[in-house]
């Protein structure tokens, strides 16, 4: 007899709890599953971070529900002319790598990477893709054009938590990936390196936040990071060159529209 799967009764520290917080950049509150949420290719939208997760289980939704627009940027105006000078600041100069975090609520984080990747091929670069959520099985888009350009491609995690079976076997997977990303970092072999979701194994507390910190500090000076995810620790934040916010306005999910092929993965 097979071993029986959880439930989200069995398990509601992991998937039946909603905590409230305030958005950092809305100040709206936020109904946030706990930490086994992951948002990666449509499959895990960021959407779901937002709203119930009985939205697809029971097939139903509130969709009269209002979505927040996003206020004016500050000095706009209807009638704001292009700028005439020139924004860039004076003195500039060129570093041998950078460190850019795409993070926040919303779509797009991984994709954004994942475009940064097409250009530094163009170039010429050696790039390395680690994927700390996406298991090997779900072969996605981007993976197999990646691979066919000669992308050093990992996906190295176990899937959803909320289809896992044995969590721990999840952390152990996760621990055992990120002492393969290390060691890509300190290798040195490629120009580029993305760390596509690797936020949540920090958030979760699956491996330590301090020595992700470490090893993107100390790589070699001409590897250039992309780290992705929601919630990015404040520790990465400050050692970034680059940081970006996604933020949830509205998504296809809203209305109960699922991934698209080709569109999210």
């Amino acid at each position: 007899m097979g071993t029986r799967r959880e439930t989200v009764a069995d398990r509601p520290c992991l998937e039946g709890l909603v905590v409230a917080r305030s958005d950092q950049a809305t100040g709206l509150a936020v109904h946030s599953h706990g930490p086994p949420l992951r948002d990666s290719a449509g499959f895990s939208p960021d959407f779901a971070g937002n709203h119930a997760s009985g939205f697809f289980r029971a097939g139903q939704g509130d969709r009269s529900r209002s979505v927040p627009m996003l206020p004016p940027p500050m000095g706009s105006s209807d009638d704001q002319q292009p700028l005439t000078d020139d924004p860039r600041p004076s003195g500039g100069r060129q570093a041998d790598s950078l460190v850019l975090v795409n993070t926040g609520n919303g779509k797009g984080k991984s994709s954004a990477a994942f475009g940064v990747m097409l250009r530094a091929l163009a170039r010429d670069w050696k790039v390395a893709v680690l994927q700390f959520v996406k298991s090997g099985d779900w072969k996605v888009g981007e993976e197999k054009m990646g691979r066919q350009l000669g992308v050093t491609w990992h996906s190295l995690g176990g899937g959803f938590t909320w289809d896992s079976d044995n969590l721990q076997h999840d952390i152990d997977l996760a621990r055992s990936a990120w002492t393969q990303a290390a060691e890509v970092l300190a290798a040195g072999e490629h120009e580029l390196v993305i760390l596509d979701e690797l936020t949540y194994l920090c958030t979760w507390g699956w491996i330590s936040t301090d020595d992700v910190v470490a090893a993107i500090s100390n790589r070699p000076r001409h590897v250039n990071v992309i780290v992705t995810g929601r919630d990015a620790p404040q520790a990465i934040i400050d050692i970034a060159d680059t940081v970006t916010e996604m933020r949830h306005v509205k998504h296809a999910y809203d209305n109960g529209i699922l991934a698209k092929r080709g569109i999210d993965y």
